[in-house]
């Protein structure tokens, strides 16, 4: 029976270990699929704003040759796999960002990753922007954008300044981002002054085409239409629809990382609980033993 009983025993704690391998294995491999959702996210957002910055810096050359490069662009981005890609690629993002605030047990952090988390959650706000004032504005009230078209909306709403501002900060999280991934690697760490030069240099030629072309907009102010009157109409609207987007992210941002810290104060008040129970039965063990003595 002892026998028996030993190897029933023996059996239990096998499935137990085997249970618990397979968990881990669940689990990492969880985690590699996380890992890639969140590069190949990336990668398609670091694209897209590749391919923006590059489009400003074509304005050094004159506004028709930006003009020639945005629509390719939009192209690329208003069909049915660009659109899928970029919005899908930012959703996905966007989730696995929730899931690591909410995740997270600690924030002591480097200085390069409180910038890559800043520069993070900065972006959706870009992308929200374009989504309303491009996207939306295109299907719902037939805007067709071109450079003219869009510099003579920011000049007239003041917000040119925030159309770059609004650049940098997903430019500085996709790099620092990738950076991290291939600085592993060494042909990665030669290449880093070239990478270092494209990373900086990009985003000043960007300002530079950009600014050449506001100025080139307001010189021929009188050759330009006025306003997109479609746009003008609906402007109050799309402001809106931009407003709660913005509301939405905020809220959806404070709560995980409300959430998260309520869950680790929880955990610790847990863990602090199960260490004074398992501290009470040692010492009445103890106290028992010294009466007996």
């Amino acid at each position: 029976m002892a026998g028996v009983a030993h190897e029933m025993a023996e059996t239990n704690m096998d499935i137990v270990g085997m249970t618990r391998r397979r968990s881990r294995e669940a689990k990492i491999s969880i985690q590699f699929l996380m890992r890639r959702l969140q590069l190949t996210s990336g990668l398609v957002m670091l694209t897209y704003l590749f391919l923006h910055l590059v489009n400003h810096a074509l304005g050094i050359g004159s506004l028709e040759l930006a003009g020639r490069g945005l629509v390719l662009a939009l192209r690329l981005w208003r069909s049915t796999p660009g659109t899928i890609a970029l919005y899908g690629a930012a959703s996905v993002h966007f989730a696995l960002a929730l899931h690591t605030i909410y995740g997270r047990r600690h924030w002591a952090l480097p200085p390069a990753e409180w910038i890559r988390l800043w520069a993070g959650l900065s972006l959706p706000l870009l992308l929200i922007r374009h989504a309303v004032t491009i996207r939306l504005a295109s299907s719902l009230y037939g805007f067709e954008p071109n450079y003219e078209r869009v510099i003579v909306v920011l000049l007239a709403s003041g917000t040119q300044g925030l159309q770059l501002a609004l650049l940098a900060p997903g430019w500085i999280h996709g790099c620092l981002g990738l950076w991290f991934r291939l600085r592993h690697h060494a042909w990665a760490r030669r290449m880093r002054l070239a990478l270092l030069t494209v990373f900086v240099l990009l985003p000043l030629l960007s300002a530079a085409g950009f600014i050449h072309m506001m100025r080139a907009v307001e010189g021929e102010s009188h050759l330009l239409p006025p306003v997109d009157a479609a746009l003008a109409v609906h402007q109050a609207a799309l402001n809106g629809a931009r407003r709660d987007l913005v509301t939405l992210y905020l809220v959806l941002v404070a709560g995980t990382l409300f959430l998260g810290q309520l869950r680790n104060a929880l955990e610790r008040r847990r863990l602090r609980r199960e260490s004074v129970d398992a501290r009470l039965p040692a010492r009445s063990a103890s106290c028992g033993q010294d009466v007996h003595e």
